[in-house]
């Protein structure tokens, strides 16, 4: 079932394996554009079915992190253009993963010493890495955020359908909206860090305006099929706090996103979510609510743990995430039932070829 193909009526996909969203660091903070390493690790892994690609900030100060390949300009589009040329050359498909980071951020990664933006101005006790002195990233709290205004909020809106819009000119097959794991459109969602009292906070609609705002507008841009949403109904990552009423919150949103034709949610859960609320309740939810594509993610080592999952018609894909990292024919080892390579943490985020391009094969 894994190994099925996938289709909707905008895109086939060879199998229902996804590479799952992983930030990489591989570009240069200056120019934020991909270059041939970035074409080399996606070509790699291009045997998914579909690979989302690492979070690509939708602005200059929607960047949460050091070395992140962006797109928000010409230069950066024509960046990706070589990647997606890849990944079609070796028959697989990619989607860009477009991402604001929020208050997630310091003001020394963005060109105009901007603060992080916010829903609120509640600081995250999380660090991130800024250009040190001699260069050399080092490690500092995230900064104080600014609450954006009405009128910012509706910039972050144009942002997120202008990336869209360069995304398609560079050849992605489609694109997914970053909705989760504490960053600007989950700081929205958060009741504890969203305490606006404007048509931006307070009610469950109000929290997913944003979300649903930047999801009509990268509408106009992008087929709504060819558009995932993902968000992490667990996640406590990046200052976030457990939703009082998941079984609430997830749904609704389903239910809009499923209105407007949305191709695919993406469902981000830790391993023993899956095995308890996820599996038994949540994805039964969702998949009342939403009539596209339920993608889930969270642990998924094996072919059979994704069956499992499949054969309950709780999800329709299943993405993987740090496995892909070190195999990059994770696709034929699971076919295989194959040993994985075992990833090395050190080099996540550094520089180089070394543990980004240089993991063996079968």
């Amino acid at each position: 079932m894994i190994f099925d193909s996938y289709s909707n009526s905008a895109l086939q996909l060879a199998n229902r394996i996804v590479m799952a969203p992983m930030t990489r660091c591989r570009a240069d903070h200056t120019d934020a554009v991909p270059n041939d390493l970035v074409v080399e690790y996606y070509r790699q892994r291009a045997s998914a079915g579909l690979i989302i690609s690492e979070g690509v900030p939708v602005s200059d100060r929607a960047r949460g992190y050091l070395n992140t390949p962006a797109l928000w300009n010409e230069a950066q589009a024509a960046g990706w253009k070589p990647v997606t040329d890849a990944v079609h050359a070796a028959g697989g498909k990619m989607f860009a993963q477009i991402w604001h980071c929020g208050r997630v951020a310091h003001a020394a990664l963005h060109a105009d010493g901007s603060a992080p933006a916010g829903a609120s101005i509640k600081p995250v006790a999380t660090q991130t890495m800024i250009p040190g002195p001699d260069g050399k990233p080092v490690s500092v709290d995230c900064g104080q955020p600014e609450a954006l205004s009405i009128q910012e909020i509706r910039g972050v809106v144009t942002e997120f359908a202008h990336a869209a819009k360069l995304a398609m000119q560079a050849g992605f097959d489609g694109v997914e909206i970053h909705g989760a794991n504490g960053y600007l459109l989950d700081q929205f969602r958060c009741p504890a860090v969203n305490n606006r009292n404007d048509a931006y906070g307070g009610s469950l609609a109000n929290r997913y305006r944003l979300l649903l705002e930047v999801v009509d507008a990268v509408a106009a841009e992008v087929a709504p099929e060819r558009i995932a949403v993902r968000q992490s109904p667990y996640g406590l990552g990046n200052g976030m706090v457990a939703d009082p009423e998941p079984l609430v919150t997830y749904p609704w949103l389903a239910r809009e996103l499923n209105q407007r034709g949305i191709g695919f949610l993406h469902i981000y859960c830790q391993t023993a979510d899956w095995i308890h609320d996820a599996t038994h309740s949540m994805m039964p939810a969702l998949r009342d609510a939403f009539h596209g594509a339920l993608i889930a993610c969270g642990g998924f080592k094996t072919a059979a743990a994704c069956e499992e999952i499949l054969a309950r018609g709780h999800a329709d894909l299943i993405a993987i995430g740090k496995p892909f990292i070190s195999n990059p024919d994770l696709v034929e080892r699971l076919r295989r039932d194959a040993p994985l390579n075992k990833w090395d943490t050190a080099t996540f985020y550094a520089r180089g070829e070394r543990g980004y391009t240089d993991y063996p094969t079968l």
